[in-house]
């Protein structure tokens, strides 16, 4: 990944840059940074729809809507974030979000509470369809765990706030709870990383339909 930066500041005027351009070029291939990959190469992800047991809804009332998806800032961009120290982190420019992060898991945890059957319903933007329970979702960390060497971890930690909504606005707190993984994967790539990432949603959801279930909401 420093090789990368490297590359963006060089000015290509005299011939000894061109000679310096493939020196880096060659070095980039010979030795691994954070990920393995083929330099170069820009690769876009997007969270899947996790799997998630699927409840019967003909007792359930409530239609929820999804208000909102608020990631913390620190990893709000697209491209992937690294972690490779107690307090040093990295984006890496070749693996990124098909979309932003916040709308990638935002179609994901709709789609999934949707198929769960745990709601009668589940609002979409500007559908007639009107939620009288509203959730908001907040992710504090988003990244890939690269400090120890031989033990790369996807880390997805969340919480989720449900809200009585009669009038279509925030009323009482009806549940919070905040979940948290840490999935490590062998393979060093960002398609291996996605792949943790999935699984850490899948987990927090399936912990957050038990609670849902236990609320009977």
């Amino acid at each position: 990944m420093r090789f990368a930066r490297e590359l963006t500041r060089i000015n290509l005027r005299p011939c000894s840059n061109w000679f310096a351009l493939a020196g880096l070029l060659i070095a980039a291939s010979l030795l691994s940074g954070c990920l393995s990959r083929t330099p170069l190469k820009r690769e876009s992800f997007n969270f899947a729809v996790p799997q998630t047991t699927t409840s019967s809804s003909s007792d359930r009332e409530r239609v929820l809507g999804v208000r909102s998806i608020d990631i913390a800032s620190a990893y709000q961009g697209r491209l992937f974030v690294y972690r490779t120290g107690d307090s040093s982190y990295e984006r890496d420019p070749y693996a990124e979000f098909f979309v932003s992060p916040a709308e990638s898991l935002l179609n994901a945890i709709r789609s999934a509470l949707r198929e769960s059957g745990l709601f009668q319903a589940i609002a979409d933007r500007g559908s007639l369809v009107k939620p009288d329970t509203l959730l908001e979702v907040h992710v504090s960390q988003l990244y890939g765990d690269f400090r120890d060497p031989k033990q790369a971890a996807a880390v997805l930690s969340m919480r989720f706030v449900f809200f009585d909504a009669p009038n279509e606005t925030p009323g009482r707190v009806l549940l919070q709870k905040s979940y948290s993984r840490r999935i490590p994967f062998k393979t060093r790539t960002a398609a291996a990383l996605m792949t943790a990432w999935h699984q850490a949603l899948a987990q927090n959801l399936t912990d957050h339909a038990a609670n849902l279930k236990k609320r009977h909401l």
